[in-house]
């Protein structure tokens, strides 16, 4: 079914306003597909637009994405904040955006922020909307469900006015409608203040409703919350249903019986039912956090737990204790210190097990520096100097705990490309810690992913590591797996291509399967696996795809390391050959330009990612590369130039000290008169 929106929707009147937007200096993009899904994807698409329309590089813009336009309904109607993303000068894109199209607002959000629009509404005497007017009700709820503060382990509220309290309370005083129930119940409850009434028809329309599968209503959280404060009856028979979800709920509320579910759940390694079992315990049972964790930390170990289960108490650790005691932070500085402190002096705390000390160990292995930087500052000589000797007790310690460790391979992706910079060379204890994750059935496909291709991008990846996926590949490794944001590959990419360097049987099946015409995902990245095993035909189809024009998911990239494998030369030097190319696109080239600077772990990214140390590392190496071209310098400079790291500092991860920005200041100071010359 096709949906046409008109003029006299939101959207319509939106991009009315928008087409007459523009002017010196100032541009806008058309309104996006689903091709421009993120904040990159906007800058590719500017690029592209300047390009093609001869539109001064520097020139400000702005634009939303995919992502911000799931603020419109399919009919039309702004339903939510729609983000407009920017790049360029910001005091000219606030200038160029204005006001807005009338009946609507921007908000500005500052220059590390993202402006928003949406409609302008009316409230009544109170502040409160028409019931029926659902802009304004969506705009008062966000509002009194804004948190006043947050914390590790409490968020706060403003109270509601009577007359704010009385509004919602009618909103649930009819008949249960569950869809809108959720949005007025969840004010309350924060000021724990759904009552037992709208508790108990709440409840009964959600488990009749959501039988089967209670987290599927958006609400639950409010109904839990509110049957344990009122003691239901109901309320242990709805916990056990919902399982490890409810951790954060009967932690709130501890007793012996939610220290009992708690503890199950948390030896099964869910890391929300670790923090909540550490605050039941702690607030039952042991006063005295560092004892607490101890215990709990003995417990997951003998009932060999998972290692995320020891990071999970260790997050409830540092919690209790910078919230039980206070740390000075040093003037004008890190704002994180005190827990940060706390997880360095967990390092060495020899009251607690080994397995909770190496997680603090690896907690704090990017934030020693931030910690001694931040201790120097400190007003008190004597606490300078006591948390000084606490980093120097880490960093002696540091090597011996680490040894053989290795991060959380199933948590957030972009943590793991975060740590990406650490193993561009690879220890001893690295390889095995890589092997062993591959040869675990445990590992998912995004572990096997980030280690084999380490591995086999340092030259490292046998046979042995080969035969231990191969069971796997079919039902595991054959399926869809977005990589275009991250630093490796498909690993069934990576698998094939050591397959066929390795010259294993197993690569006949391998390339058989990515022959086939379906599952369709594997289309954009079958050309990818002929890095393994070049040659002249390879890289010769590779090119043609290339010159095409069709859309780059590394093609490029592993062009030119394909290319660097049969010359026998340095990827730098053949991605260089290709500026002004014609058929290659040139913001595709910067970005592999520099993604090759170290053959040995060449980045991935499908451009360059301005808040990573890698990204930046690489391109100083490409600005002062003596054996290359001027114009290939001068990418990796504009690539420096443009980092984050000294535009944005606190968006680089993981955070740096004050001095890492000093020092990146500094040298793209001392480059001052090559940036003029361009």
């Amino acid at each position: 079914m096709v949906v046409l929106v008109g003029l006299n929707t939101d959207l319509g009147r939106i991009k009315a306003w928008w087409r007459t937007l523009g002017g010196d200096r100032f541009a806008v993009l058309p309104p996006p597909t689903r091709g421009r899904y993120t904040q990159s994807d906007g800058h590719e698409d500017a690029a592209e637009m300047f390009a093609s329309r001869g539109i001064a590089t520097d020139t400000s813009f702005a634009y939303w994405h995919w992502q911000s336009h799931d603020a419109f309904a399919r009919s039309g109607e702004l339903t939510g904040v729609l983000y407009l993303h920017w790049g360029g000068d910001h005091a000219t894109v606030a200038a160029g955006l204005g006001e807005g199209p009338p009946g609507y607002r921007i908000v500005d959000n500052g220059p590390q922020g993202a402006f928003q629009l949406d409609k302008v509404t009316a409230t009544d005497a109170d502040g409160l909307p028409d019931p029926e007017d659902t802009a304004g009700v969506r705009q008062f709820l966000a509002r009194v469900d804004e948190p006043r503060s947050r914390s590790t382990r409490s968020t706060e509220y403003d109270p509601l006015t009577a007359a704010e309290e009385r509004w919602l309370h009618d909103r649930l005083a009819g008949p249960v409608d569950l869809a809108a129930a959720h949005r007025f119940a969840a004010p309350l409850e924060h000021r724990q203040a759904l009552t037992p009434d709208e508790t108990a028809r709440l409840l009964s329309a959600w488990r009749e409703t959501y039988a089967g599968r209670l987290t599927a209503w958006q609400g639950w959280r409010s109904v839990l919350l509110a049957l344990l404060r009122q003691e239901h009856p109901e309320a242990w028979e709805v916990a056990a249903e919902l399982g490890a979800d409810a951790s954060h709920a009967l932690a709130a509320h501890p007793s012996p019986r939610s220290l009992e579910l708690l503890r199950a759940w948390a030896l099964t390694g869910d890391g929300s039912a670790v923090r909540g079992w550490f605050r039941a315990h702690h607030a039952l049972r042991e006063p005295d956090p560092v004892r607490a964790a101890a215990a709990l930390s003995e417990e997951l170990t003998a009932h060999t737990a998972p290692e995320t289960a020891q990071t999970g108490l260790l997050h409830a650790l540092r919690g209790a204790v910078t919230a039980e005691h206070r740390t000075p932070r040093p003037p004008t500085s890190e704002r994180f210190f005190p827990l940060l402190l706390s997880t360095v002096r967990f390092a060495t705390d020899e009251r607690l097990p080994r397995p909770l000390r190496v997680a603090a160990a690896q907690a704090a292995a990017d934030t020693a520096g931030r910690v001694r930087e931040a201790a120097g500052r400190l007003a008190d000589p004597a606490e300078a100097a006591d948390a000084l000797a606490a980093v120097d007790r880490y960093e002696t310690a540091r090597d011996d705990l680490l040894a053989g460790t290795g991060p959380d391979l199933s948590g957030y992706e972009g943590r793991l490309g975060d740590i990406w910079h650490h193993y561009r060379t690879l220890a001893p204890s690295d390889v095995q810690w890589l092997r062993d994750r591959l040869a675990d059935p445990a590992t998912g496909v995004q572990g096997i992913a980030f280690c084999l291709e380490l591995l086999y991008a340092h030259g490292e990846a046998t046979e042995t590591d080969l035969q231990a996926l191969l069971p796997r590949w079919k039902k595991e490794l054959s399926k869809q797996y977005r990589t275009t944001y991250t630093e490796w590959r498909h690993p069934l990419v990576t698998l094939t291509c050591l397959a066929l360097d390795l010259e294993h049987p197993a690569a006949a099946d391998l390339l058989a399967w990515w022959a086939k015409p379906k599952p369709l995902w594997k289309a954009p990245v079958r050309l990818l696996t002929h890095l393994g095993a070049p040659d002249e035909e390879k890289a010769a189809e590779l090119w043609e795809f290339i010159v095409s024009g069709g859309h780059d998911t590394g093609h490029l990239m592993t062009w030119v390391l394909l290319r660097a494998r049969l010359d026998g030369v340095h990827p730098l030097h053949v991605a260089e050959k290709l500026i002004d190319e014609p058929g290659i696109r040139a913001y595709v080239l910067h970005h592999v330009l520099i993604g090759v600077a170290d053959p040995a772990q060449p980045l991935w990214h499908y451009t360059i990612d301005s808040r990573s140390h890698s990204w930046w590392h690489r391109a100083q190496e490409v600005a002062d590369h003596p054996a290359l071209s001027a114009g290939a310098r001068a990418i990796g400079l504009k690539a420096a130039r443009e980092h984050c790291i000294t535009r944005y500092p606190d968006q680089v991860r993981p955070a740096l000290t004050e001095g890492e920005v000093n020092t990146a200041r500094a040298w793209l100071a001392a480059r001052a008169d090559r940036t003029a010359a361009d």
